[in-house]
This record gives C-alpha cells, structure tokens and sequence, in this order.
C-alpha cells in the first residue's frame, strides 16, 4: 500500500484542477474517480463562465443576501482571471472565448434590479455597464424587442466543459500525480494519523484527503460523521444544430430562466436551470414541460433560434447550497481533511477554488485573493 501525500476523492474539476495544483508544488497525490474524469457535473454542464450575481437570488433573498454573497464574486473574478491563461498553463485547447456577458432586461423594474445589483458586483471587482435599450440593440442586433437594456460584463465567457477537467488530470499525471477513473465508490477510514481510502479493492493512504465529490459529498461525509448543508438539483440544458455565428455574448435574461451561448462549432446551448425530473432510480432526466417553456422563452428574446433544429437535451445534478456560498477549507473535528465545493457556478469558480485549496492542504494562506473565512465549512 502505497502512501501518498494527500488523497482526492472526485475527478471532475474541483478534484483534478487541485490535484493538479497540489503536483505542481511537488506534493504526491492520489486522485480516485468513482466513474469517468468529469463525467457528472463538471462535463454536464454548459460551459459559462460568468460571475455576474444571478437575477432570481438576487430577486427572491434580497440585497442583504448579494451583500453577504460578495466574497463569492471576488473569488469568481479571480477564477475568470485564471481562466484567461489556462489554456497555455495546461497545454491544451479548452475552445475559452472571452465574449462577454449580457444580462438582459425586459422591462423597468429589471432594469432597476440591474442597477442596484451592479453596485454590489463593481464592488466586488466586476466590470458592469449598464446599457440603454438603443445600445443593447447596437451591442446585441440578434436580441428581440422585448430587450429594453442590460447590464454587460466583458469578463465572462465560456469553455468547453467536456475538455476541462481532463486537461487538468493529463496536466497533473505529467507533474507526478497518480490519476485513477472508473474505481466505484470509495470508502475512507480515518486512523490516528492516515487516512485509508479503498476504491476498486485497492487501498490508498495518506496523512490529508481531499473531499471533490461534488453531489456524492455528502455520502463521503457521512463517513467522517459530518453532515453540511449540501444540496442536488436535476436541471437540463438543450444543443442545436450548428449555425453561422449570430450570438457573440454569454445570455442571461433577468427576470426569466435563460442562459444561450453559442459554441465554437455554431451550436447554441439552450439552458437556464430549468427543472428536470428525477426517475425510480435516483437519476435527472429531461423534462418535457421545462424543456418547451425554456426553449419558447429562447425564442422569444433570440428570434434566430427559432429556425434550428434541436439535437439533443440532457438532464445533470448541480451542486448547491441555499446560501450560493462555497465551502472551501479543512473538515471541523477531521484534521488532515478538507472540502472543494463550489455550488451553482462551480465551473466559473473552479480553477480559483482549488488554487486556494491546494494552499491550505499545504498549510499556506491562499494566493487567490478573497475573505476564505466566509467559505468555512461549519
């Protein structure tokens, strides 16, 4: 049995981007996959990368909510600055483009909301224009005359989520770091000083663990006799058919549930966390009522995706909590353990949240800069 520095349980982007960063400061490191790298949330999502504070939250828990939420948003302003070199640090094409985005208003009261929310995230270190009706329509032509302003944040953009966590895991297996996928369900075994992990009827030991499980965290908490607020909710996101280049910008609507952005290829990712259902088995899978009112909404405020064929829709758990904070950092009454959990925009947060993580493993304050005291696990 070999001991390793530090052992990772999930291999989607929270795992493999902090094995990744853990090897390159020369520490020795295991990453175990119950299934394939990035198979669950981080390969299933849309690719958007975006800080801009979601409309609906901002909506419905208020503006002492944004406020607290605030350490958040410079924690994703960081992890979109790292976004800008990852291709170059990892080697690789992760079809990144910096577009913008373009939260969309389509009447008074949003725009309103745009305004005051704006303050909250240019405080946090996000860029925020907000935009007249006539410059929307210059920035934006493809948009429908429902769009009366916005607010546009050139920083956001978009990736390729099926390219990112395993560039990261080919990156670290090159720094030494020891990657292993398809393993089943690992059980962890705390003694007086190791951890024991066995997955796949190997055993792994090592004195710090990191738990990267994403929706399967609870269940390895529970085998350290913790329980956090943790949250899983089945959405679905749809794809059409390629097209000539017409949506230049990451899309939100405001006051409705709708993002769109369109690939390098030319197809258009159609979402917005639309419910999906959940079936006997315990797994998300399409809803058709949620996928006709996302995809009428679509082409109510992008009249040009009404023309496109639709390829496919999927159903995906994504991470939550009800307060949208991550829980970063080292387990109570668990030494040696530690939590990467980004809800809600973890793909966004990704690369910071394990750059930070990687540090603490360590014992080092983090060189992402943001307030980690506000992401403690309790």
């Amino acid at each position: 049995m070999a001991e390793k520095d530090v052992i990772i349980i999930g291999g989607g982007l929270a795992g493999t981007a902090t094995a990744f960063y853990l090897a390159q400061d020369g520490v020795s490191v295991t990453l175990i996959e119950r299934g394939g790298l990035g198979g669950e949330a981080s390969g299933a999502n849309a690719g958007s990368l975006h800080a801009q504070i979601p409309a609906d939250p901002f909506r419905h828990l208020g503006e002492a909510w944004a406020r607290q939420f605030q350490p958040a948003l410079t924690l994703y302003v960081e992890s979109l600055r790292m976004w800008g070199s990852l291709e170059a640090e990892l080697g690789t094409d992760l079809e990144i483009k910096f577009g913008g985005g373009l939260m969309v208003a389509t009447s008074e009261s949003e725009m309103a909301e745009l305004a005051r929310k704006a303050e909250i995230e240019r405080a946090a270190g996000l860029e925020i224009q907000l935009l007249t009706r006539e410059e929307t329509r210059r920035r934006a032509p493809y948009l429908s005359d429902r769009a009366i302003g916005g607010a546009f944040c050139p920083q956001e953009g978009k990736a390729n989520p099926l390219l990112v966590a395993p560039a990261y895991a080919r990156a670290a297996t090159r720094l030494g770091a020891e990657i292993l996928s398809a393993q089943g369900n690992a059980t962890i075994t705390r003694e007086a000083t190791h951890y024991t992990v066995t997955a796949n009827n190997q055993t792994h030991r090592a004195r710090r663990i990191v738990i990267a499980g994403g929706t399967g965290t609870p269940a390895l908490l529970e085998m350290l006799g913790l329980q956090l607020a943790i949250q899983a909710f089945p959405i679905q996101v749809s794809v059409t058919e390629p097209a000539t280049p017409f949506i230049p910008h990451l899309v939100y609507c405001a006051g409705e549930k709708l993002t769109m952005k369109q690939t390098r290829i030319g197809s258009v990712l159609i979402g917005g966390g639309w419910n999906a259902r959940i079936d006997p088995r315990g797994r998300p899978v399409v809803d058709s009522d949620s996928l006709a009112s996302n995809l009428a909404l679509a082409c109510a405020v992008v009249p040009g995706v009404a023309s496109l064929t639709l390829l496919r829709t999927w159903a995906a758990f994504v991470n939550g909590t009800a307060d949208w904070l991550p829980i970063l950092g080292p387990l109570p009454g668990s030494p040696g353990a530690f939590i990467n959990y980004v809800p809600w925009l973890g793909f966004s947060g990704g690369p910071a949240a394990a750059r930070a993580l990687a540090d603490m493993v360590q014992g080092r304050t983090p060189s992402v800069a943001a307030d980690f005291a506000a992401f403690a696990p309790k």
